[in-house]
């Protein structure tokens, strides 16, 4: 079979477009030539000489209709006019006299160079023309907006002259792209501060009759004397603004979108170096905003979401269900839309514990990285994300007197002190906005992006302690549910709405957004330790499974402790029942799971006596009564734990996979496991396909079998 090598197409030389026009030098060539071989031909034929000049004449009257059509100048309809006839004339002329004389040649070629010139100077006529009919028309525009300006300018200087006592001189007025108000670029009077007009902005307000929900907000200039006039003339809080369909890729560094100010523009969240709070009461929209902001960072390639909330985990629930329900997609994981959530004291107690180690951790470990990159921050990456802790209702956490919660506020005010610079950042919620709430330094001093949701409540809303030095602000300009205030370090703060975000909306990003979600580096997972390494165990997320409530459907009569499969009464071992199958209702490490222990030992103390626990000095148990002795099965069992602590680790490496000493001093402090033990468990793991090995010497590492198709083909 042979083939064809196609033939090299590239032109060698100039390349002529057909299609094209004709200009000065063409149009008179064209015009020269067809009048000459016209002229041979009919001299030779005997063509009478008068027909000549009737094409020509007809010519003329057709270029002189088309010219006027298209609106062209006097200048170019004469010329095409006199061409046709000067051009028809020689024509007559040469079929008359002959063609072929020096004299007849000699004054074609004028022709043609007058018509050739005359064409050129027509052309760049039009030109001009053209450009000074576009000029006047944007003049005539710009007139028409500056007088608009003028008298808006003249409007609002005698309004604030009349209500706040102060002259301004109006430099510029840019009304808004979103169509919904303008701003009024003004310069201020000697001695006068932008915060004069600004303490006014309700009786402004008032008297331009604004519609509810607009105001009028003052905020600094480009310099002391200047002020920027905010006049918003649209409402755009009233109605329900559904979360952007958009889901495109986030970044901690570029901003997070929270909602859309009074304005019609996003609002752009900035957490790289600092924490956020939201305050909002109870029926104002802040579940919803709080969804709003889970959204943003599922968005988000370089951040890693934890919530801790206390009531029940409802804040992060719907971010978990549709992964552990699946989209029903063979060979496709779908991850939940947050790396960690905690339900209860002591969940929450190891997520903190878990930050605070893995923040000190990176102080040390990225030293190098942070030198090379010549900054004193950690470069937060999909490769190094930023860990965001939302906290729901976290502000009556740090001001509640319960011992527990005291516990847990000295934690988190660790977290917001000392991981700034790791990487390490929270959002805190909280019901309401007073002294009581926001009276702690760290919160006022660290959460510099503030967002004050009021649905219209007055009570509790001082909304100066959450914007100090603001004037103007009042909760009743916000009455709409989802509507509030925020202000950033980078924006003063403002009226806004919140998107409106539904359940199946959530489930859509987090499908949409599972491949999105960083992992966890190495360094940190392993500095995290068990506790988040085993943070989806079925142990510790039973209750997220639990979605029947227990009403008229279940017995009122049943025993609070029966388990399913139980029929009997007699000892009930929990630790030889199947461990995929979680007791309803029970929470790692609760109060249920505790009673249930002190009642299995009541029952083993009555049927067999009281095991001895192994002490350092055997001769303290000469006076014990002897009985069973469980210590060899308790052995078993804390191996068995130290086993699936190993396990979660390998699995939470991710595909770079870890090594023995990793693991190994991850699990000294807990379980005191050897080196020589964590090697045999991954020996056997590498056998029976559960983990694969890569590298041979002190460079081995094991990689769990999940991970094993996203290394690269080199591997």
């Amino acid at each position: 079979m042979t083939t064809t090598t196609p033939k090299d197409t590239t032109a060698s030389g100039p390349v002529w477009d057909w299609a094209a026009g004709h200009g000065p030098v063409t149009g008179a060539l064209s015009a020269t030539t067809g009048a000459f071989a016209l002229a041979t031909t009919g001299a030779a034929t005997g063509m009478p000489p008068t027909w000549a000049l009737a094409v020509g004449a007809a010519g003329a009257i057709g270029h002189t209709v088309s010219t006027l059509r298209e609106r062209l100048s006097a200048r170019t309809v004469a010329l095409r006019a006199s061409s046709w006839l000067l051009g028809a004339g020689w024509t007559t002329w040469a079929v008359a006299t002959g063609p072929l004389s020096w004299g007849a040649i000699g004054s074609l070629a004028v022709l043609g160079v007058a018509i050739g010139t005359t064409a050129r100077s027509a052309a760049l006529f039009e030109d001009g023309r053209e450009l000074e009919l576009i000029a006047i028309a944007d003049r005539q525009v710009a007139a028409e907006l500056s007088a608009e300006r003028r008298t808006v300018a003249a409007e609002w200087v005698e309004r604030i002259q009349r209500v706040a006592g102060i002259t301004v001189t109006v430099l510029a007025i840019e009304k808004w792209p979103t169509a919904t108000g303008f701003t009024i670029d003004a310069e201020l009077p000697g001695g006068t501060t932008y915060d004069q007009v600004a303490k006014e902005s309700a009786r402004l307000s008032a008297d331009a009759r604004l519609p509810h929900g607009c105001t009028v907000a003052a905020t600094p200039g480009i310099h002391q004397g200047r002020v920027l006039i905010d006049v918003a003339t649209v409402n755009v809080l009233v109605n329900e603004i559904p979360y952007p369909a958009d889901y495109s890729p986030l970044s901690i560094h570029t901003g997070l979108p929270w909602g859309v100010r009074g304005d019609g523009r996003d609002v752009m969240v900035f957490l790289r170096e600092q924490c956020a709070l939201i305050v909002g009461p109870t029926g104002s929209g802040k579940t919803n905003m709080v969804h709003t902001v889970l959204g943003s960072f599922a968005r988000s390639g370089d951040i890693l979401s934890w919530v801790i909330d206390l009531n029940a985990g409802s804040a992060g629930l719907p971010w978990v269900r549709p992964a552990l329900d699946g989209d029903g997609t063979p060979g496709r994981e779908t991850r939940p839309g947050i790396d960690w959530l905690a339900s209860t004291y002591d969940e929450a107690m190891l997520m903190l514990d878990a930050a605070l180690r893995l923040g000190k951790h990176r102080k040390v470990f990225y030293q190098d990285l942070m030198a090379r990159a010549n900054t004193d921050l950690l470069p937060v990456s999909a490769q190094i994300p930023q860990v965001m802790i939302l906290i729901d209702e976290g502000a009556e956490i740090l001001a509640s007197s319960d011992p527990q919660m005291r516990k847990l506020a000295e934690k988190i005010l660790e977290v917001i002190r000392m991981l700034r610079a790791m990487g390490v950042r929270t959002v805190l919620t909280a019901l309401g906005a007073t002294s009581s709430v926001l009276g702690n330094l760290m919160i006022r001093r660290e959460a510099k992006a503030r967002v004050c949701l009021t649905g219209g409540e007055v009570e509790g809303m001082d909304l100066s302690k959450v914007f100090p030095g603001t004037r103007g602000l009042r909760p009743d300009q916000a009455p709409y549910k989802g509507a509030g205030f925020v202000g950033t370090p980078e924006q003063a703060p403002g009226l806004f709405k919140s998107w409106r975000i539904t359940p199946h909306q959530i489930a859509d990003i987090v499908r949409a957004t599972s491949a999105l979600h960083p992992r966890l580096d190495e360094a940190s997972a392993t500095a995290a330790g068990p506790a988040y390494a085993r943070r989806w165990d079925t142990t510790r997320t039973a209750w997220m499974r639990t979605t029947t409530p227990a009403t008229s459907e279940q017995p009122a009569d049943r025993p609070a402790r029966e388990t399913p499969g139980r029929t009997g009464a007699g000892l009930n071992l929990s630790a030889l029942r199947d461990t995929t199958t979680p007791t309803p209702g029970l929470a790692a490490g609760g109060p249920d799971e505790d009673t249930l222990a002190a009642e299995f030992m009541a029952q083993i103390d009555a049927q067999f006596g009281t095991a001895p626990e192994p002490t350092a000095d055997p001769s303290e148990d000469d006076d014990r009564p002897r009985g069973l002795n469980l210590a060899a099965f308790r052995n078993e069992q804390q191996d068995s734990e130290a086993r699936r602590d190993a396990l979660a680790l390998l699995l939470a490496a991710g595909p770079d996979g870890t090594g023995a000493s990793a693991i190994s001093r991850a699990l000294a402090e807990e379980h005191r496991t050897t080196r020589q033990t964590v090697v045999g468990w991954l020996k056997e793991w590498a056998e029976d396909g559960t983990a694969i090995r890569i590298g041979t010497g002190t460079k081995t590492r094991y990689v769990h079998h999940r991970h094993a198709s996203d290394r690269p083909a080199e591997d």
